[in-house]
């Protein structure tokens, strides 16, 4: 399967280079995350920062509280609405059929763009995920939403969501770094062409220090945090960093001008230690 995978979606070569998924519709397999960004003009600038430096893919949530901002910097910035791709969150109290729906037109309203490139359930909540699934898939058919995923979901909640629908999600978002391999995750959706996405896969910037990557790093002449990233396109995972600093969001991006070899991907392999910095959503039922 690794091979007919690498044939549908080779790893990303370029920060033009799009990801077909399933459903069909492409998107950059370099977006930028959203989490925690300050609210206000300085959100606006960060983005407007981001896509003069060439990022054309962002990723926000109801939950960060900053759709309005994304948006306007989006209806802003002269760039026409389909050079942009956006993705969006439904979060877990709005959970439902009828209050998923509500909660999509609340997000679209925020963000005031025509539509939404992608609609994601962010965590896979009990009683209700299957429900809201069933609703994201009425938003697709009726057109309001370009493509539609999930978002912490293990192998389980995955196969159940299937079971119950009988379609895959588009996208499965996680938290993925070489401190958090999820090998088996990422093979499990391969397999039914579900592109995974990292958010998170610089470890917020905590694990910067370490020794192996530092030199990884210094044979290549590049930052520890430009291998940790082209680590993740290198297995044909979108990466979502997230910083609100011009250079970082410079730096983040000059990834196609070296490729890791054989012996550095061994040596990566031995730095995961499932480290997670936020809930493991195996403990969800």
């Amino acid at each position: 399967m690794e091979v007919e995978w690498k044939k549908i979606m080779p790893p990303c070569k370029n920060l033009k280079d799009l990801c077909q998924m399933n459903d069909g519709v492409s998107i950059p397999w370099v977006g930028l995350g959203t989490y925690k960004m300050p609210t206000g003009k300085k959100t606006i600038e960060v983005i407007s920062t981001a896509l003069e430096l060439g990022y054309r893919h962002f990723d926000t949530a109801s939950f960060y509280g900053n759709e309005k901002e994304v948006g306007e910097a989006i209806k802003t910035s002269g760039f026409k609405r389909e050079e942009i791709f956006v993705t969006t969150k439904l979060w877990n109290d709005d959970q439902g059929f009828q209050t998923a729906k509500k909660a999509f037109q609340k997000s679209l309203n925020c963000l005031n763009i025509e539509y939404i490139d992608l609609y994601l359930i962010h965590w896979p909540q009990s009683q209700v995920r299957n429900h809201s699934w069933k609703a994201l898939m009425d938003l697709k058919k009726e057109g309001q939403v370009r493509s539609i995923g999930v978002s912490n979901y293990t192998q389980k909640h995955l196969q159940e969501l299937f079971e119950n629908s009988g379609v895959w999600p588009s996208v499965n978002q996680v938290e993925f770094s070489p401190f958090l391999y999820q090998k088996e995750l990422l093979e499990f959706c391969k397999e039914r062409q579900i592109v995974l996405q990292a958010y998170r896969p610089l470890t917020n910037g905590l694990k910067l220090e370490n020794k192996i990557l530092q030199k990884i790093a210094k044979k290549h002449k590049k930052t520890v945090a430009q291998v940790m990233l082209r680590w993740v396109l290198d297995l044909s995972v979108i990466i979502l960093p997230k910083t609100i600093h011009k250079d970082r969001l410079q730096e983040n991006i000059l990834l196609f001008d070296f490729t890791l070899d054989q012996e550095d991907f061994q040596d990566i392999a031995t730095l995961d230690e499932v480290y997670r910095s936020t809930l493991d959503p195996a403990s969800l039922e």
